[in-house]
C-alpha cells in the first residue's frame, strides 16, 4: 500500500482497513477542517513536509497526540500529521478564493486589521453578501477575490499562470511556495478536476497518454521522473522548478534539453485531459 494515501499508523487505521494492516485500533475518524492559512503535511509528527493544507481544506482526524494529529486530506487521499492547533470543526463551505491571494478582514473596510492572508484556492463559508465584501465566519473578503464552488475555472493553464513568479518550494501547495505537482494540482481542482498531490500519482491518473506522434497542444501535461510541468502553448512549458527556483516559462524544447542534461532523465510520457 501507498503510504501516503493509507490512512494508518502503528496505533490506528481506517475501518475499511481492518485485516489488511496492523494497528491497535480501527475507527471511521472524524471530520475537521484546516483553520490556518498554510499547513505542513508531514510524514511523521513534526517530521519533514510532503506537502502541504490550506484553509479550508477538509480532513478525516484519526487521532491526536503530542500536538499533533493523524489526518486524511479529503481533496486527494493525502496521509500525514499536521499541527493539532490548525485544526477547526468541520463547516460547509461554498467558495473559493479566486485571486492569487487575498486577505481576510475584521469589518467591512479595507482600512480594518487583517486577520488572515489566504492563498488561491482557500475555501470559506460565505454567510452574507455586502456591497464590496462577503461575510464569512471568519472575517469579510473583498467580493471580486471569491468565487462560488458551483463556478468551476475552466483552463487549468490560465489557473495555473496566476502562480507566475511564485517561489518554488519543495512540497509547497499555496501562494507563498509550490512545487511542480502543487501548480498541477491547484490548476486542475479549481476546474474540477479531481487531482492527486505528487507527480508520480497524476502521471498515473490524470488525462490520457499520448502517441509520440500526437502534435502538442494548450494544457498538455509533460512529465518527467519527479517532475511535471504544463503546456501553455505548443512552444512553452509553465512549470515550478528547481532551477528557476520559482513557476516559470521555459521553452519546452530547452526544459527537455536541460532537465535531461541535469540527470532528470527523458520525458516519461505526455498526458492530455
Amino acid at each position: 500500500m501507498d503510504r501516503r494515501l493509507t490512512p494508518a499508523n502503528d496505533r490506528v487505521a481506517d475501518l475499511s482497513l481492518a485485516g489488511q494492516v496492523q494497528a491497535d485500533s480501527y475507527l471511521a475518524g472524524h471530520p475537521a477542517r484546516i483553520n490556518a492559512p498554510v499547513i505542513d503535511l508531514c510524514p511523521t509528527e513534526g517530521g519533514r513536509r510532503d506537502r502541504q493544507l490550506i484553509w479550508g481544506d477538509s480532513v478525516t482526524v484519526y487521532e491526536r497526540r503530542g500536538g499533533y494529529a493523524f489526518v486524511q486530506s479529503h481533496k486527494d487521499g493525502y496521509v500525514g500529521y499536521v499541527a493539532e492547533a490548525g485544526l477547526a470543526e468541520a463547516r460547509d463551505v461554498t467558495h473559493f478564493v479566486s485571486s492569487p491571494a487575498t486577505h481576510l478582514y475584521a469589518e467591512e473596510d479595507i482600512k480594518s486589521p487583517d486577520l488572515a492572508a489566504l492563498s488561491f484556492g482557500s475555501r470559506l463559508l460565505v454567510t452574507a453578501e455586502r456591497r464590496k465584501f462577503w461575510e464569512t465566519p471568519d472575517g469579510f473578503v473583498p467580493k471580486s477575490h471569491l468565487r462560488a464552488l458551483d463556478r468551476p475555472f475552466a483552463d487549468p493553464v490560465a489557473v495555473a499562470q496566476l502562480f507566475f513568479g511564485v517561489p518554488y518550494l519543495w512540497g509547497g501547495n499555496s501562494i507563498r511556495g509550490i512545487d511542480c505537482s502543487g501548480l498541477v494540482q491547484a490548476a486542475h481542482l479549481a476546474c474540477g478536476v479531481a487531482c492527486p498531490g505528487d507527480s508520480d500519482l497524476q502521471r498515473e491518473s490524470l488525462g490520457t497518454a499520448l502517441p509520440d506522434d500526437a502534435s502538442p497542444v494548450r494544457g498538455d501535461l509533460y512529465f518527467w521522473r519527479g517532475h511535471v510541468g504544463l503546456l501553455v502553448d505548443p512552444d512553452t512549458l509553465l512549470h515550478a522548478n528547481a532551477h528557476h527556483m520559482a513557476v516559470a516559462y521555459e521553452p519546452i524544447a530547452k526544459a527537455i534539453a536541460r532537465i535531461a542534461a541535469q540527470d532528470g532523465g527523458p520525458v516519461l510520457t505526455r498526458k492530455r485531459l
